[in-house]
């Protein structure tokens, strides 16, 4: 736990600087992928398909081994709505990250419960890699605009 005094002069410090003038560069560190990505993992878990229809790009594009959707309906039906089911529990692990002014990635490991498909059948765990690309669109709102993601062979949970 941090000091109080610590507190104090932290708070001090970002008063400070939220009321100096912006530089050229603040455009690009206003947005925290982590956060966006955030959004739409906790979107995701909560099976909340309209939120997640929300955060998509009307361009966007997912890829996954050999298979790619593209545009958001399609995504939205062959990726969101199709494997929403089918796994729980969606975490990442960022190991890259990067922004600028209109673009801002994370790329990284994810790791999932993977749902059994009848009952009886047990569970799994799928892991593997991702990349999310997010775009500023025409109103100046983040959307995530490129899926990537690699992922290893299910195994069956103990």
């Amino acid at each position: 736990m941090k000091p109080f005094f610590g507190f104090l002069l932290g708070s001090a410090a970002l008063l400070a600087s939220s009321c100096s003038a912006p530089k050229p560069d603040d455009a690009a560190a206003a947005v925290d992928v982590k956060s966006l990505n955030q959004q739409f993992i906790g979107a995701w878990n909560a099976k909340n398909t309209a939120a997640l229809d929300t955060l998509l790009a009307d361009d966007v594009q997912y890829a996954q081994g050999a298979t790619r959707f593209n545009g958001k309906s399609e995504v939205s039906d062959k990726w969101v709505r199709a494997t929403m089911g089918t796994i729980a529990d969606l975490k990442l692990y960022g190991t890259s990250a990067g922004t600028d002014a209109n673009t801002a990635y994370e790329a990284g490991t994810f790791s999932t419960e993977v749902l059994p498909e009848a009952p009886g059948q047990p569970s799994g765990e799928g892991e593997g890699n991702f990349i999310l690309l997010w775009k500023k669109n025409k109103k100046n709102a983040w959307k995530l605009s490129y899926v990537q993601l690699e992922g290893l062979p299910v195994k069956v949970s103990n």
